[in-house]
């Protein structure tokens, strides 16, 4: 059996395509997009629904048959006046409709499943792993995978309700309605009214209950932001004591999902009790005029049993259709909801002629520079800065300065308002963002460390690495001390060991080693270090600015530092203040001309208190 299904299994493969971009705006337009590249798995359940509703409604009519069959002859001769018939029938229902039935069941649990919910969440998730940096810092981490994951779940949930069940009872109806028509043309008038009054319920309920579907959903993702952020930060919440003011904090997303759930509830209940009285009473007349024809002698026996078993499983089936009403617009709600984020363009693309960055000395250039945060007041004007092959450069400077905004701007985490950044003569906004990143290598002091083992960490980016390579920039890293002594909850130990969310399992001094060791380890012709020694205690960072100096050497760095000791031995310093350069020179330079850098010096040199 197990080979039977891996054989329909064989024809998903929802990881091939990668290249499908951001989905269309929220809407039917995202839906397709999707099901438009799993074509013939849709295109079988259409048919296949249809196929199902035939054969269900052709149940009906036998049934009427047989009553037909049972009044016009002997008992006892039913078999031999009706064996071809019979015979039919039984192949029909016992054959035929075992197939349709066994194939609908492998397209949707074999094919669409597995592959249209897989499709859908992995392309959603490479649209939105594409973001700007901007975008994450925007969105809580738990609201996005929560999306990403649901996008899957609510599209595939509705497309399959959509094809398998709206469908089946659409061709059911219009079968209902041609085999009504061909008993009596006036028995068909009442059926026909009955699918006008639902259609007519539908056009105006659906678009109420599909846009507080919408915003239920949307607010069901705030309160799970709300949770994630609660639980991923729980050390902060219980050093505070601050449990009961973080549960009224997600209670308040609570209440409101709870108002807005009540809407939706209200909406599908008003359109259940419409459904439910139009059904009823068109129930009601059709069994009246069926009756009423009969006794004109103008129908018979099979003719009423079929009219009125048809009625009946219709009226079944729009009581089922109403049960799944709830559940079908919510999955669209939350469709559109998903929606929403993940076909974002992002604003910060590499250009459709993009190259990729050569880089031969590693000279880099910052030339007239504008740039502003969105909303906020200038961070550069017309910044102007040469880094020459191999300079290590020191940038330093007040918080707020836009000391760190510059090395954001170089990796291209933002783009310039005007001006150009230059690297090697080649604009980076010309370039590749991968290529471009390949080149660089960051410490910064906000190290945050996957949820992986050691060895991911280290090499991370970096495929076909070695262990003793690892282990190499480890020891360079002042690292393997703890590393070879590091065991995780699962029982791996060393490289294997798992590190916690953002690295929560190691002090703040591992965690900058490491991040120390992947710079070693990647060796990019450009280093950029934004307080990379800012966690260590003075022995460990000591050490390891002896294999600092090593790694800087033949390489363009440049450093930002508060703590000016750490720096003051580079090549050239830069003091920035407001966005612009307002001292540049060496440590010494920088001291006989006792501006701001000589004012921070002697702050720190001296200290802050006056005792």
């Amino acid at each position: 059996m197990d080979a039977f299904f891996r054989f329909f299994e064989a024809f998903g493969r929802p990881f091939e395509r990668t290249d499908q971009g951001p989905p269309p705006a929220p809407g039917l337009g995202f839906l397709a997009h999707f099901a438009r590249q799993t074509p013939w798995s849709f295109t079988a359940m259409l048919g296949l629904g249809g196929a199902t509703a035939l054969v269900e409604a052709l149940l009906f009519i036998f049934v009427g048959l047989i009553v037909d069959m049972m009044n016009g002859g002997e008992a006892s001769a039913i078999f031999t006046d009706n064996a071809t018939t019979l015979i039919a029938m039984a192949v029909l229902v016992a054959v035929i409709r075992t197939i349709i039935a066994t194939a609908t069941a492998v397209v949707e649990e074999q094919i669409v499943v597995p592959e249209f919910f897989t499709l859908v969440r992995w392309q959603s998730h490479l649209a939105v792993s594409r973001q700007d940096v901007g975008f994450f810092d925007d969105e809580m981490a738990g609201r996005i995978s929560q999306k990403v994951w649901q996008s899957g779940q609510a599209s595939g949930d509705f497309m399959v309700s959509l094809l398998q069940i709206i469908w089946f009872i659409s061709i059911f109806a219009l079968t209902t309605l041609v085999v009504i028509a061909g008993l009596d043309w006036r028995l068909m008038l009442p059926v026909l009214l009955w699918l006008v009054l639902v259609a007519v319920i539908a056009r105006v309920a659906v678009p109420r209950v599909r846009d507080r579907g919408r915003r239920m959903a949307e607010q069901t993702a705030v309160l799970t932001g709300r949770l994630v952020d609660g639980y991923g930060n729980i050390r902060t919440v219980k050093l505070h004591a601050a449990e009961a003011a973080n549960d009224d904090y997600i209670r308040a997303a609570w209440d409101d999902v709870l108002v807005l759930l009540r809407r939706f509830t209200r909406a599908i209940a008003g359109m259940r009790i419409a459904f439910q009285a139009v059904s009823s009473t068109m129930l009601v007349v059709v069994a009246a005029m069926a009756l009423w024809l009969f006794s004109l002698g103008e129908l018979t026996a099979g003719s009423v049993a079929i009219a009125l078993a048809l009625c009946l499983r219709l009226n079944l089936l729009m009581g089922r259709l109403l049960g799944l009403l709830n559940g079908l617009f919510r999955n669209f709600g939350t469709v559109q909801n998903s929606a929403a984020l993940i076909s974002q363009r992002p604003t910060i693309v590499d250009a459709a002629d993009a190259s990729e960055l050569v880089v031969r000395d590693a000279a880099v250039a910052f030339r007239k520079v504008d740039f502003a945060y969105e909303g906020a007041s200038s961070v550069l004007e017309n910044f102007d800065l040469a880094i020459a092959p191999g300079e290590k450069l020191g940038i330093v400077g007040p918080s707020g300065a836009g000391k760190t905004t510059l090395l954001n701007l170089l990796l291209r985490f933002n783009d310039l308002d005007a001006g150009a950044i230059e690297i090697d003569g080649q604009e980076i906004a010309k370039v590749s963002q991968t290529s471009l990143r390949s080149a660089l290598g960051m410490v910064s002091q906000d190290t945050a460390l996957l949820h992986r083992s050691v060895r991911d960490n280290i090499a991370f980016g970096m495929s076909d690495v070695s262990d003793e390579a690892v282990w190499d920039a480890a020891r360079q890293a002042q690292a393997d001390g703890f590393i070879e002594v590091l065991r995780d909850a699962k029982g791996r130990t060393g490289l294997d060991a798992h590190v916690g969310e953002r690295g929560v399992k190691l002090s703040g001094g591992q965690r900058q080693r490491i991040a120390l060791a992947r710079v070693f380890l990647r060796n990019a012709p450009i280093l950029l270090l934004d307080e990379a020694t800012s966690a260590l205690d003075s022995q460990v960072e000591a050490a390891i600015n002896e294999n600092l100096a090593e790694l800087m050497r033949g390489k363009t760095v440049i450093a930002i530092a508060h703590r000016l000791s750490t720096i003051a031995h580079l090549d050239r310093l830069v003091v920035v203040e407001d966005g612009r350069i307002v001292e540049s020179g060496t440590h010494d330079e920088l001291l006989l001309t006792g501006g701001l850098y000589a004012d921070l010096w002697a702050r720190q040199s001296g200290g802050f208190l006056d005792i």
